[in-house]
């Protein structure tokens, strides 16, 4: 594993020619965000892939996102291949880039926290692009939420899902939660656990996300000053339902991100 706070000592010559290039064009894309919105997403939201051929519309949410994290000095690297939809992908959350990264791949519904419907023009592009928003900590919430989901995969449109709950910090896996695994038992869809990991000339670096007590912002500011590196997005095996159901997939899907991230598998890993 490796760090980039091992060099923090180190003066960064290039991060204000980074702001210098990049600030002006991410301005930029937000107004091209702001137009695939409008003009684009809110009127192709129900559009599903068919004999596994994506409509144009997915096609333009991976463009976008592939040049927002290239702007933030991010190079989307596909390890495997992801499955047909409808699926419920489940991945390891690091940071706010998680969902572009999977995006950049495969366009997704996906569930994020409430809290973001509210935030100015992000809340706004995120509910257009199908996002399902949860309470967390609200039981009522969630079995909406789960109701959301099996609704959208029956409809033929994937769903990413992020079973820790929330961010984790200089990469460490937190425990996955099951119950969001129902969703998939219910449509009935596949599951297809995908890792993200961050490197550097093949070494992962670990605080490519959060970094502990990081700050959105904070965040933000970091990377788009940062050097480059390659964001990873490994699709791996799917986990198969079992008698022992959503525990059991939670368990799988846990021990195979862990695997392709690099981690021991320690401590509690279901809830």
């Amino acid at each position: 594993m490796s760090t980039d706070t091992a060099t923090a000592h180190e003066p960064d010559l290039m991060r204000p020619l980074r702001y210098l290039v990049r600030v002006p064009l991410l301005l930029l894309h937000i107004v091209l965000g702001i137009l695939l919105c409008s003009l684009i997403l809110s009127w192709n939201q129900d559009a599903v892939m068919k004999n596994g051929r994506e409509p144009f519309v997915h096609k333009m949410i991976r463009w976008w996102s592939y040049y927002l994290l290239r702007i933030f000095g991010l190079r989307s690297v596909r390890v495997g291949e992801p499955l047909p939809d409808p699926v419920l992908f489940v991945a390891n959350h690091t940071s706010w880039t998680d969902i572009e990264l999977l995006h950049s791949q495969r366009a997704a519904c996906f569930v994020a926290k409430a809290e973001i419907a509210r935030w100015p023009l992000v809340g706004w592009m995120a509910a257009t692009g199908g996002t399902i928003f949860h309470r967390r900590g609200n039981n009522h919430s969630l079995s909406a939420v789960m109701q959301t989901m099996v609704e959208r995969l029956r409809g033929g449109r994937s769903v990413g899902v992020f079973p820790e709950g929330g961010t984790g910090y200089n990469g460490v896996l937190k425990t996955f939660h099951a119950r969001i695994f129902q969703a998939a038992l219910d449509a009935p869809v596949p599951v297809q656990p995908v890792a993200l990991r961050f490197a550097r000339q093949g070494q992962r670096i670990v605080d490519g996300g959060f970094r502990e007590n990081e700050t959105f912002v904070s965040n933000i500011l970091r990377l788009l000053g940062g050097p480059s590196m390659d964001a990873e997005v490994h699709f791996l095996e799917p986990v198969p339902a079992s008698p022992d159901a959503r525990r059991r997939m939670a368990e799988l899907s846990r021990e195979r991100i862990a695997v392709a991230l690099g981690d021991q598998m320690t401590g509690d890993a279901v809830a």
